[in-house]
């Protein structure tokens, strides 16, 4: 056990050197999901979410006359269904409200995102007793896949040619992911970390956004409050990463790509079948586009019900 839980840590250290994402957190393509909702069977709600990133700036990562401000929100139909002790299935159905702002006007696009899906395979739970208090584990791993039912408009890419290439409802491309959720929990003292690699291939206009790298870490602590309620404020930190972008097959886009690493501060409260939570995801160092774009703090709130 203790080496399969060492064996895990290498690996998520060894994914943090990965170089690899599309502008990370904002636009298409953000798969953050923190501590999930406590299910037994399945659980559907609903995520909303809210990012903003400064582009087209200059040389230096100053403003010029270009540069935009753009604002991304989503609102998510999300659920979870466990089938049987060993798999996890998770669906993300996203509905997207992007709106630019610059010296030239204000431009809007609002609909249906990219749906993704993603399996799980328990690999271990174990509990134990230490000190008297309880010792609990569990690692998932699986796979999933995210689907091109977002718009994609070619054009957005070719008007904005020093500008990422973010603003769209989708990718236009079927692309893959590869996951693994682990969770340790002393008592009521928790860690709980999320690693998710995205594999995009090339949609049809020839375009392939960077492969991308996810990785959370929160700690967190369960107050027990009455029966069937429990508040768990947490924190950590959260760490994207992306190649460039390849357009024609061999060309790579030089305002795309790069890292964020943000600390995230929030709670999750859960009244017997019913969750709730927030987080607040502040941006603490970051290189996106060759430094022509600048992503600002985010907030998710999420509610669910367990049935």
């Amino acid at each position: 056990m203790k080496k399969i839980t060492i064996s895990f840590f290498i690996l998520f250290l060894s994914f943090l050197s990965v170089k690899a994402c599309d502008i990370c957190g904002c636009g298409v393509g953000s798969y953050y999901l923190g501590i999930l909702p406590e299910f037994n069977k399945r659980f559907i709600g609903l995520r909303y979410q809210h990012k903003s990133l400064r582009t087209h700036l200059g040389p230096f990562g100053e403003n010029t006359p270009l540069t935009a401000q753009e604002t991304y929100q989503s609102a998510e139909i999300w659920g979870g269904w466990n089938i049987g002790n060993k798999f996890r299935v998770l669906a993300f159905i996203p509905y997207n409200f992007n709106q630019r702002s610059s010296q030239t006007g204000t431009g809007t696009k609002n609909g249906l995102g990219d749906v993704a899906l993603m399996g799980y395979y328990k690999l271990f739970d174990h509990k134990s007793t230490v000190a008297d208090r309880l010792l609990v584990q569990s690692l998932w791993i699986g796979a999933g896949i995210k689907l091109p039912s977002g718009k994609y408009e070619p054009s957005e890419r070719l008007a904005v040619q020093e500008s990422p290439n973010n603003f769209q409802l989708g990718t236009a491309s079927t692309d893959f992911t590869l996951n693994a959720a682990y969770d340790v929990r002393y008592n009521d003292l928790g860690l709980n970390a999320n690693v998710n690699y995205k594999i995009n291939t090339a949609n049809k206009y020839a375009y392939r956004y960077g492969n991308k790298l996810s990785a959370n870490v929160l700690a967190y602590y369960k107050f027990r409050l009455g029966e069937g309620i429990t508040v768990a404020p947490n924190t950590g930190v959260l760490y994207e990463t992306a190649t460039k972008d390849v357009e024609d097959k061999k060309y790579n886009v030089a305002v795309s790509g790069g890292y964020s690493l943000s600390l995230v501060a929030g709670f999750e409260m859960s009244i017997k079948r019913m969750s709730f939570g927030a987080n607040y995801q502040n941006v603490r160092a970051q290189d996106l586009a060759g430094g022509r774009a600048y992503a600002g703090n985010r907030i998710m709130v999420h509610t669910s019900i367990a049935f």
